[in-house]
C-alpha cells in the first residue's frame, strides 16, 4: 500500500528532473491535500515532533512534510505542487533572510498565495532562544555531545560569537546532528513558549 513517504520520494525525483508520473499517481491514490515545503532534514524532524507532542498524525491527516534539499528549491517544488501542478496546498517555513526568494519562487509558480511562515535567522535560532542557551547547553550534555561542543566553543572562530550563534553552528558541524537536535530542542520545550513560525505552522494546517 502506497504511503507519504513514496509520495515524497515521488516528487523528490520530479524535482530532480525525473518524470513526474509516480507522483501524479501516488497524489490521485493518497489522501495527500497539503505540502509542508522544508528547506531541509532538520526542519521536518522539528515540524514532525512538535506534531507528535500535541497527538497529530500528519500524514493520516493529508499532509506531507517534504524537506526540499535547499531554500532556492521552492520555486520548482510550488511547481510541481501548485497550482500549476498537483494542485495541492503549499505551506512551509522560510528564513527572514530568503523571504524574497520565496515570495519571487511562489509568484513565478503561481502560488503567490501560499502561506509561509518566516524564522528570524533559522528554526534553530527560534528554537536557542525559545529554550535558552542554559537549557540547550544541558540538552547537548544530556545527549553525550558536550565534549564536542567543549572543543568546538575553543576554536579562534567561535571567539567573537554570542553564545545563541555558536550553539547554531554547533549543531550544523557533524552530519545529522541538526537533525537529531530538531527533535530533541522541540520535545524539551515549555508547551506555552513553541516559536511562533512553528507554531503558527502547525496551528494551520
Amino acid at each position: 500500500m502506497a504511503d507519504m513517504g513514496e509520495f515524497r520520494e515521488a516528487v523528490t525525483a520530479w524535482a530532480a528532473g525525473g518524470g513526474g508520473d509516480p507522483a501524479r499517481e501516488l497524489a490521485a491514490r493518497l489522501p495527500v491535500r497539503t505540502v509542508v515545503l522544508l528547506e531541509g532534514p532538520s526542519d521536518a524532524a522539528a515540524v514532525g515532533a512538535l506534531a507528535a507532542r500535541r497527538g497529530r498524525d500528519l500524514e493520516a491527516e493529508g499532509v506531507c512534510v517534504l524537506p526540499m534539499g535547499g531554500a532556492m528549491s521552492v520555486g520548482r517544488f510550488a511547481h510541481l505542487l501548485g497550482p500549476t501542478g498537483l494542485g495541492l496546498r503549499l505551506t512551509g517555513l522560510c528564513d527572514e533572510a530568503e523571504r524574497g526568494w520565496y515570495a519571487r519562487g511562489l509568484e513565478r509558480a503561481g502560488a503567490a498565495g501560499a502561506e509561509f511562515f518566516v524564522c528570524a535567522a533559522d528554526l534553530e535560532d527560534e528554537l536557542i532562544r525559545a529554550l535558552g542557551v542554559p537549557r540547550v547547553a544541558e540538552l547537548v550534555r544530556e545527549e553525550g555531545d558536550l565534549r564536542a561542543l567543549q572543543t568546538f566553543l575553543r576554536q579562534p572562530a567561535q571567539q567573537d560569537r554570542g553564545p545563541e550563534r555558536q550553539l547554531r553552528r554547533f549543531l550544523g558541524t557533524k552530519k545529522g546532528r541538526k537533525i537529531h537536535y530538531g527533535r530533541v530542542l522541540v520535545e524539551a520545550l515549555d508547551p506555552a513558549h513553541v516559536p511562533a513560525p512553528l507554531d503558527a505552522l502547525l496551528a494551520s494546517l
